[in-house]
């Protein structure tokens, strides 16, 4: 768990340092519009706006128990940002895996991309789907579907 907050934390501290060194050259400006730049992308990649990781093969596991989405993920991914964002509280309701932690999770997808790691993934049933719209995945998680 440490090692997600390495991104995160080097971005604020590069943000603090870049924006110091624009205020100490006498651009205020700059620097007041650099550092929420910085804030915001270690906000996204932040452990906190997506729900704990899990492994492929436990993901798998656990679907095949509750009948829940796996999602595969990457942190920075401007289209999981997106689906974690629209999918609210929800987003609980699934099993995310981290293909940048998780080989398997790697594989899984490149195998449902023709190769390609393209994310997010979101398997359903055992069929993936690419970068599916987030209301779908929604209703995926619904009683009645």
């Amino acid at each position: 768990m440490m090692r997600a907050w390495i991104l995160p934390t080097l971005l604020v501290l590069s943000g603090a340092a870049v924006a110091t060194g624009q205020i100490s050259e006498g651009s205020p400006g700059t620097a007041a519009a650099l550092l929420p730049a910085f804030l915001t992308l270690a906000g996204v990649n932040s452990p906190l706006i997506f729900p704990r990781s899990i492994g492929a093969q436990e993901a798998q596991r656990r679907t095949a128990v509750d009948g829940r989405p796996v999602v595969y993920w990457r942190p920075g991914c401007k289209y999981c940002i997106r689906l974690r964002i629209r999918l609210g509280r929800s987003a609980r309701g699934l099993h995310w895996v981290n293909i940048w932690r998780d080989p398997d999770g790697a594989a899984a997808v490149r195998a449902a991309n023709d190769g390609n790691e393209t994310v997010p993934t979101v398997v359903v049933a055992g069929r993936p789907h690419t970068n599916p719209d987030p209301a779908w995945v929604r209703d995926m998680l619904s009683p009645s579907a």
